[in-house]
């Protein structure tokens, strides 16, 4: 097979001498990238020899040289280099690279600071950033009242997902936070160095630096001999602790400060605890039999076990800082009670009440990690008692303490430690995040289906027709009397959505209700789906009352639409369910006083690989907006209103409804969020988002500022209803083209498995979640992170753009070219959702290579086929790339998007040898050679293409 022209991306412009142009602002990018790469050949040649830093030069050489130059060249001396290497040299040429992509993030992801902290001392807002928020806020006269009114009913919760494309292990990731804090102390030292005007000398600076220059050595070195892969496969427990790790990281000490940071440009007005964090990690059970009511256990464990000895530290640290002595302060009476009820007698302490009172504190969370965890505090003054009942009265005692603080003139004190603490406690509580149910309804309905046999209920639930359920199920629900009998043989079904209900009820009364609140339907087709699981919650003890009368449920039932069917499907099933006696008054009585909460659940994921791109993006759209109009028509025909909050299941890739969260919010239908958004993150996503603490502070500020302004900004004009049926005639084509690509094309599945390196990434030890949800290589069966990944690993990221272009295609036949392409430019400079969707069309598409992804199908034995197949990918990237260009008047990718295109001309080059030896690898692997440094390299291999392309999963 031909293989395609290998076009560079766009690179930097050059001078005449031909040598690359860095414009000024990224040179200390340019120059962090150079001091890692150097730093990491110096540990390459000092443990490996001079001959295979040699050879590792050489090919980084020859890869920069055809995509910076487009030397045809040294493409084709790369690749006879690559392809003669032995099995060791390949293992040492992949880890070297994988691990220049990690540096490369970490010196990308200190210049996006670095650039962020520019444009802030120069006083220029970004959008995304709060302060262009409070600008545009302001400009439509909306004041701070009004944000702080509406931040009291709002809701904004990202949720950390069990979904780990991500393949690195902790040990990676901490040494990699060191070299990004060693990274942020190199721009301290010199700023400090240019703020004195060099006065002290340049000796002084330059000595901080070469020993900042030998910590990252050090640590250079350390990753070098530190293994990229795990021996095994995750457990859930793995899992759990790798979630963890971003709380202790990022979450816990980071969202106070954007708390504090919010409250201080309102002028103090108190902000309440609208941000939270979600987490699925130990309770999303659907096609993971490896979680049960046992992980559940652990996982909150784990997580009151994080937050109550952040705590721990925090009151210990107060205790030393708050040495007020009541000799020459008086205390206010309820703090000296406070200080009266603790256990503390020391004579050192008997005239500083405050930290008596703390003495007291800390030992009452001590034994709460006792009970809550069976952990035990670092530190005793007294021992540990009296166990605080609930995160409540922590915080009121807490409270006591602050308000002594400011009668006392003393409020300076609260700021640096207790504040934060404060603020800490009404996000985190005892439970640090709340933990989601999530399971299959087909679990749920053989779950019900044994337990209406067993009870004589009904011999066979399962023939019934729906209307029939729908009876059967609102009567068992009216029933106060259990399906459930004592003695009954269950199956393993039943029995574990029983156990892992009746786990989430002990929960609830154990870390507060805030610790499980939501149980999730995947796979929800119809009414019965949701009323099955409130038969399970009637089970386990979570639903009370009498139907129809004063019934509550303790966890709200989401439905998850996941296929392009289910969400067109969606709006007629939420009215069929509120229209069922006793269902409005239950969610009524679930939430305030003022409202009922409904959380609905959006699959991205499913419905991108079930429709394609467009298809997928437009069903969405369509669905949000006729669920926004549901809701508001039931509030509209009297009793309380039910607040509709969307759950958006994005996934790391656009394919997987990926892209920048900030337009991703606002491209959202108008009237669809109003304050309310919970979204997943997702994968290697996670990471890159949420390691580096300020970065994570800065995504969580950005999540803050989309919902901000999509909820208070003026509705924008109705989108007009030529754009809506543009929109549909490109669906129709779209999806019709995706679909006989994928499901209808003789041969495809065969030629996925063996193109991509599907087979290899299924046996990488990433996460304790089977690749497939059935023993099929059926597409529909295939999990929609491997389908992604795979595609993003072979570089034609076909989930991403994919019918795009077919779909603008059969848009000009019906109008005429011109004339579709006026329509179309209209609808992306005046239609967020439109202009979002292109935008990250267009960012796949600059991730695509159509030249490596033609070395991949060279994998498919199949001559005619992989001829067939790939001639029609390689036919619909050439349309979308022609629509794309008609539509924004741009030939090149990322036109609009300089700091990607950057990213891309800095990253790309040391991508090419890897996707090289992978495919070489691959076909070692696959003709017999089964050597364990063969294995090792493909996988190597793909967590290198992973931390360089970022977000593929």
């Amino acid at each position: 097979m031909a293989t395609p022209r290998r076009d560079p991306p766009p690179s930097p412009s050059a001078d005449a001498a031909g040598r690359t142009a860095i414009p000024p602002k990224d040179q200390p990018l340019v120059d962090d990238i150079r001091l890692l790469g150097r730093l990491l050949g110096d540990v390459i040649r000092e443990h490996e020899g001079e001959a295979t830093f040699a050879l590792i030069e050489r090919i980084r050489q020859l890869s920069v040289t055809f995509r910076r130059h487009a030397d045809p060249r040294a493409d084709r001396e790369l690749q006879r280099v690559l392809h003669a290497l032995t099995d060791a040299q390949a293992v040492s040429v992949i880890r070297a690279f994988t691990f220049f992509s990690h540096l490369a993030n970490l010196a990308e992801d200190r210049h996006h600071i670095r650039r962020r902290e520019v444009h802030e001392r120069a006083g220029h807002v970004q959008p995304g950033s709060l302060a262009h928020t409070w600008q545009r806020l302001r400009r439509a006269g909306v004041g701070g009242q009004t944000i702080a009114d509406t931040l009291r009913h709002a809701l904004v919760s990202p949720v950390l997902t069990a979904h780990p494309t991500e393949v690195q292990r902790a040990s990676i990731r901490e040494a990699e936070g060191d070299i990004a804090r060693l990274l942020a102390q190199r721009d301290a030292i010199r700023a400090r160095a240019l703020a004195a005007g060099n006065r002290r000398g340049d000796h002084v600076s330059e000595r901080e630096l070469a020993a900042n220059e030998a910590l990252l050595r050090a640590r250079i070195t350390q990753l070098w001999h530190t293994r990229l892969l795990r021996y095994t496969r995750l457990t859930v427990a793995d899992e759990i602790n790798n979630a963890l790790a971003y709380y202790e990281r990022t979450f816990v000490p980071e969202v106070p400060r954007l708390y504090a940071d919010i409250e201080a440009a309102l002028d103090g007005t108190p902000v309440a605890p609208f941000l939270r964090l979600g987490q699925w990690t130990g309770g999303d059970r659907d096609g993971n039999p490896n979680v049960d009511a046992d992980t559940l256990a652990l996982a909150l464990q784990r997580q009151a076990d994080l937050i109550l000895r952040h705590y721990l530290r925090e009151v210990h640290a107060l205790g030393a800082e708050l040495s007020l002595s009541a000799m020459l302060l008086p205390a206010p009476a309820a703090l000296q009670a406070l200080a009266d009820a603790s256990p503390d007698t020391s004579e050192h302490r008997r005239d500083e009440p405050y930290r008596r009172a703390l003495v007291g504190l800390y030992a009452r969370l001590a034994a709460t990690l006792q009970a809550l965890s069976g952990g035990e505090a670092a530190r005793h003054a007294v021992p540990p008692q009296h166990p605080y009942p609930d995160a409540a009265a922590f915080l009121a005692d807490l409270r006591v303490i602050e308000a002594a603080l400011v009668e006392q003139g003393c409020a300076a004190l609260t700021e640096p430690r207790l504040k934060p603490l404060i603020r800490a406690v009404e996000v985190f509580g005892f439970h640090l995040a709340t933990l989601d149910l999530r399971q299959s309804s087909d679990q749920h309905e053989l779950a019900v289906a044994e337990l209406l046999a067993q009870a004589r209920v009904a011999p066979d639930y399962a023939a019934l027709d729906e209307a029939a359920r729908r009876r059967l199920l609102l009567e068992v629900l009216a029933d106060p009397r259990p399906l459930r009998l004592p003695d009954a043989p269950y199956g393993p079904v039943t029995q574990r959505e029983l156990a892992i209900f009746r786990a989430a009820r002990d929960a609830r009364r154990r870390y507060g209700a805030a610790a499980i609140r939501h149980a999730i339907i995947s796979h929800t087709e119809s009414v019965s789906d949701l009323l099955e699981v409130l038969v399970l919650q009637k089970e386990a003890g979570l639903l009370h009352g009498h139907w129809g009368e004063d019934a509550r449920a303790e966890l709200i039932v989401v439905p998850l639409f996941e296929t392009i069917e289910d969400l067109r499907q969606a709006p007629a099933i939420m009215a069929d369910y509120y229209a069922l006696p006793g269902v409005a008054a239950l969610v009524h009585a679930g939430g305030p006083l003022e409202y009922g909460e409904q959380d609905i659940m959006l699959g991205y994921s499913d419905s991108n690989k079930d429709g394609g791109i467009f298809t997928s993006n437009w069903s969405l759209y369509q669905a949000e907006v006729a669920l926004a109009a549901l809701f508001d028509r039931l509030a509209a025909d009297g009793g309380r209103p039910v607040r509709l909050r969307l759950f958006h299941g994005r996934g790391g890739t656009v394919g997987r409804g990926g892209g920048p969260s900030y337009e991703a919010i606002l491209a959202q239908p108008a009237g669809t969020v109003r304050g309310q958004i919970r979204l997943t993150e997702q994968g290697e996503v996670i990471g890159s988002k949420y390691a580096n603490p300020d970065i994570g502070r800065r995504n969580l500020e950005t999540l803050v500022a989309a919902t901000l302004e999509a909820t208070l900004l003026p509705p924008r004009r109705p989108v007009p209803a030529r754009f809506l049926q543009a929109a549909e005639a490109l669906s129709r084509a779209s999806q019709a083209a995706y679909r006989a690509l994928v499901y209808e094309t003789p041969g495809f599945t065969d030629y996925f498995f063996h193109a991509t390196p599907i087979r290899e990434i299924a046996e990488l030890n990433i996460g304790s979640r089977p690749a497939s949800r059935k023993a099929t290589q059926r597409i529909e069966d295939l999990r929609a992170i491997p389908w992604s990944f795979s595609w993003g690993q072979c570089r034609l990221t076909l989930p991403g753009w994919y019918g795009l272009g077919s779909g603008v295609a059969a848009l000009e036949a019906d109008l005429g070219r011109d004339a579709a392409h006026e329509l179309l430019r209209e609808m992306h400079a005046r239609w967020p959702f439109f202009a979002a969707l292109l935008s990250n069309i267009d960012m796949v598409l600059a991730k695509s290579d159509l030249a490596l992804g033609a070395l991949y199908a060279e994998l498919v034995p199949d001559a005619r086929l992989r001829r067939r197949i790939f001639g029609a990918i390689e036919a619909e990237w050439h349309r979308t790339h022609a629509a794309l260009q008609a539509i924004t008047g741009h030939a090149q990718r990322l036109a609009n998007n300089a700091a990607l295109a950057r990213s891309i001309a800095h990253r790309f080059p040391y991508i090419d040898p890897l996707h090289h030896l992978q495919v070489e690898l691959i076909r070692r692997y696959r003709a017999g050679n089964q050597e364990e440094k063969v294995k090792r390299g493909i996988h190597l291999s793909i967590n290198g293409i992973a931390a360089g392309l970022r977000n593929t999963g």
